[in-house]
């Protein structure tokens, strides 16, 4: 190839339209509606070609539609108000700023794979993307002190379209980021920042790109330079490309490169928060750099940057949990684990399930557990069985007792209510309804809306949904060559009338999103009746390499092709943000069929709150905590299945007795005005109820409150005083880890005699045998609770016992009561814990010595 000078080429405004440049380059623009407003006002049909993108758009805009601009007072009135909000926005007042502990607590960086901001920059696959852009617009709107760091992908995710045969194929086009909403970070000299990462040996050099978010910065990297060896540019190629060594060499620049990232703009942030465990390297790359820059050892160096570690786990799927052999990372991290002072088999245990099995991969999870302080689930359920999964990072720990919190995923309102709706909510609710931290009491209001108007607004949503899925079908059958008959038919499908519900997901089997054709005919005639018609919009795109979940795809396709389905049922190709926006402004109801367990929270069904929309749904994720019969339906009761035939087969049915016997009814019920008022006092219900408790707002308040600024703190009390508290603790857990094995429990005695009545005590004495270790350093506890039919101690509660003696050196003896509150069954046992008043948590160093006994389970327990 011949040499190729570059030069780039910007969009030239005149004086009265330059901040528009601004405008475009701060996605403040995508969520709000006044601002989206003044680029469509511009030019509505290149807004359109442009597919939003208001860079690429003021690149394309013709010099006579700039005239026209230039000289249109009322376009000029509109974008002074447009920025007159902008800079109001970001320049006033938050809710961080009025928080005590948010002074001076450092920067906060969350670390993802991907980000979904808005459809024009497509760096995204599905909702852990949405939700970490999500996350960014609240953490803005709120004001929080906090970076994203990310990839910036050179084909993004793919772009789904289907073959006759309803196959899904997967087109990859470039993203061309000269003309998107992102700009290259320079040195004050004018070069781009650049930097090295070593991956498996190679010196990979790795450029920062910056996305605007509201008062937010989103740095992106990108290994697409020319410096670098073919492979090495294609490691910021595909977001989720390539194979298994792809993804660790992406993982690698997300983590150890993101960590530099930010240094070389001049963040050293306090907080690192790992979104999944893709990003987990970062902490081994923040305890490398804090031995050369401090001279400290392994041990000292994790205890001074663990403290400013958070990680939320996102999925109970073990497939989304990624893993890596032994060889591969032996390949990448051989040079790395020197550099730490580590062993090899003392760095591979960071991430491995079994420690001492050298075939056991290296999970990623395992290793972000392990090296952050504050962990959680995405909703309450996904905590329990987060706890459930990971309990062997904790082994001997009861799995309610595992170190996992839980923070419910939300959605950024304002970003997914229709601007109809956005208005009604203004006119009702006042101006400042958005206004964070969202609560109940935003929407008190809701009432106060007459329902002739909320309901006038929600059918305009229908109808402009029904246009979009017209024109949407037609131009997937034009693509797929279809005859002119079938296409003439697209003017048919739908009605805007008609009951509409929304299925939108990625396609994984265990979603089963063919779970309602399971009985055609029944599901037939639910559609067909001509007095009360339903109709469905499904979207969706299936993994590229998940062959059962394109089966799903491909079997609703076929279904489509019969009569009874072709004008009731529509397939939307390549969902992505726009094409769910138009969904979830529009549908009346939003369904979701996933195996109960297997979706960690799910927030396709919370957009639908604001705009009016009600959901239908397996009781899972964020639907056991949202539902309750004034705002919703569920899906049984919240029941378990081994069989999974029987499980759709109940399920289905459940499904369909819903829609024939209440939801339908309820839609169609109306009066002499043809408003179905018990339809709309639920939709009320469930925009006052749940709307604001189900948003990101609510939530990165919550992960500030929780997580953020006690993270901060800590991790500021840890790097003072030359990290005296990180080195002391450090110390104090080798010590422990070396004479652990001298913890045996000895002799258990049973003080208290005779039947023991509720509301009395049960008294016991152990001697613990501590060797070396001091009584302080460590923690004697009673576990207690009701015996199962197995003799296992269930719902168990720790009581503390305490040190009463010495019975010979290093032998001391214990003391405690446990409580009898119900009658019952009951059991106890003892077990040893490290104890010290700086541990994260008390399973902080992952040691517990539990009581050995041979007695028989019915012979320990206890009847209260």
């Amino acid at each position: 190839m011949h040499t190729v000078r570059t030069f780039v080429v910007v969009p030239s405004l005149p004086n009265e339209l330059m901040r528009l440049k601004e405008i475009a380059n701060n996605m403040w623009w995508c969520w709000d509606h006044d601002a989206i407003d003044l680029f469509r006002r511009l030019d509505r049909d290149l807004w359109e070609k442009c597919y939003h993108n208001p860079v690429k758009m003021l690149g394309q805009l013709s010099q006579e539609k700039l005239d026209a601009a230039r000289n249109d007072r009322a376009l000029l009135a509109h974008l002074e108000r447009v920025c007159d909000k902008m800079d109001h926005y970001m320049q006033d007042q938050s809710w961080y700023d009025t928080l005590t502990d948010s002074k001076g607590a450092g920067t906060i960086a969350y670390f993802s794979a991907e980000f979904a901001l808005n459809e024009c920059l497509p760096l995204y696959s599905g909702g852990l993307g949405v939700l970490a852009g999500d996350h960014l617009k609240s953490a803005s709107d709120l004001g929080v002190n906090l970076v994203g760091v990310g990839l910036l992908y050179r084909q993004g995710y793919f772009q789904q379209y289907l073959n006759a045969d309803g196959w899904q194929q997967e087109a990859y086009p470039e993203n061309d980021f000269y003309n998107m909403p992102v700009s290259l970070v320079m040195y004050e000299d004018g070069r781009p920042i650049r930097f090295h990462v070593d991956v498996a040996g190679q010196d990979v050099v790795v450029q920062v790109w910056k996305v605007q978010v509201g008062r937010i910065n989103l740095y992106l990297l990108d290994t697409n330079l020319r410096c670098n060896k073919i492979e090495d540019r294609q490691i910021t190629s595909q977001l989720y490309g390539g194979d298994n060594n792809m993804r660790l060499r992406q993982e690698i620049i997300l983590g150890v490169g993101g960590y530099r990232a930010l240094q070389a703009v001049g963040i050293n942030p306090a907080v690192c928060h790992m979104n999944e465990g893709h990003a987990a390297f970062l902490s081994l790359e923040r305890v490398r750099q804090y031995m050369e820059k401090y001279n400290l050892n392994f041990t000292q160096a994790r205890e001074a940057t663990i403290c400013g570690n958070v990680f939320t786990t996102h999925t109970p799927v073990p497939a989304g949990h990624d893993a890596f052999s032994p060889g591969q990372m032996e390949k990448h991290f051989s040079n790395f684990c020197k550099q730490l002072g580590l062993k090899w088999e003392d760095f591979i245990a960071l991430g491995r399930n079994a420690v001492n099995d050298a075939n056991s991969p290296f999970s990623m999870t395992n290793l972000a557990l392990k090296m952050s302080v504050f962990r959680n689930g995405v909703s309450e359920l996904h905590g329990e069985v987060s706890r459930h999964m990971c309990q062997n990072v904790w082994e001997g720990v009861p799995a309610e007792e595992v170190p996992i919190d839980s923070i419910t995923n939300g959605i950024h309102v304002r970003s997914w209510i229709s601007h109809e709706m956005s208005d009604l909510f203004d006119r009702y609710l006042g101006p400042e309804w958005f206004k964070p931290p969202m609560t109940q009491a935003s929407f008190k209001s809701i009432d106060e809306i007459p329902d002739e108007e909320i309901w006038r607004t929600h059918e305009r949503r229908r109808e402009r949904l029904v246009s979009f899925a017209r024109k949407h079908v037609r131009n997937q059958l034009k693509q797929r060559g279809s005859s002119p008959a079938d296409i003439a038919l697209c003017d048919e499908i739908l009605d805007p009338e008609a009951l509409t519900i929304g299925f939108a997901r990625r396609f994984a089997t265990y979603k089963r999103g063919a779970l309602l054709f399971r009985d055609v005919e029944r599901f037939a005639k639910l559609l067909s009746n001509k007095d009360r018609p339903v109709q469905i919009l499904f979207a969706g795109k299936s993994h590229p390499r998940d062959t059962e979940g394109k089966e799903l795809i491909r079997t609703i396709i076929h279904h489509l092709g019969h009569e009874e389905f072709r004008r009731r049922v529509v397939f939307l190709e390549n969902y992505d943000i726009n094409v769910a926006r138009y969904l979830v402004q529009g549908v009346d109801v939003w369904l979701n069929t996933p195996r109960r367990g297997m979706e960690a929270s799910g927030t396709s069904g919370m957009k639908v709150l604001a705009n009016g929309g009600l959901n239908c749904s397996i009781l899972d994720g964020w639907w056991c905590e949202g539902y309750n019969r004034e705002v919703g339906w569920a899906i049984g009761q919240g029941e378990s299945y081994q069989d999974k035939l029987y499980e759709d087969e109940v399920e289905s049915h459940m499904l369909y007795n819903l829609l024939e016997n209440e939801i339908i009814p309820l839609y169609y019920d109306r009066g002499p005005d043809r408003l179905p008022r018990n339809w709309i006092q639920r939709m009320k219900n469930s925009i006052q109820q749940i709307t604001p408790v189900f948003s990101t707002s609510r939530m990165v308040s919550d992960y500030t409150e929780k997580f953020y600024l006690p993270a901060a703190v800590r991790y500021s009390r840890f790097n003072s005083n030359e990290r005296a508290i990180a080195c002391e603790l450090a110390d104090w857990k080798a010590g422990i880890y070396d004479r652990w094995n001298e913890v045996q429990i000895g002799k258990v005695d049973v003080i208290s005699s005779g039947e023991l009545l509720v509301g009395g005590k049960l008294q016991a004495r152990c001697h613990v045998n501590l060797g070396s270790i001091a009584p302080e350093d460590v923690s004697v506890e009673m576990y207690q609770g009701p015996l199962d039919s197995q003799g296992a101690i269930t719902n168990g509660i720790a009581v503390p016992m305490e040190c009463i003696g010495q019975a010979a050196e290093g032998q001391h003896i214990f003391n405690g009561f446990i409580p009898c509150q119900s009658s019952g069954l009951c059991g106890f046992s003892i077990r040893v814990i490290p104890s010290h008043p700086e541990l994260a948590d008390k399973y902080d160093l992952r040691l517990i010595r539990w009581e050995q006994t041979d007695l028989e389970p019915a012979s320990t327990a206890t009847k209260c």
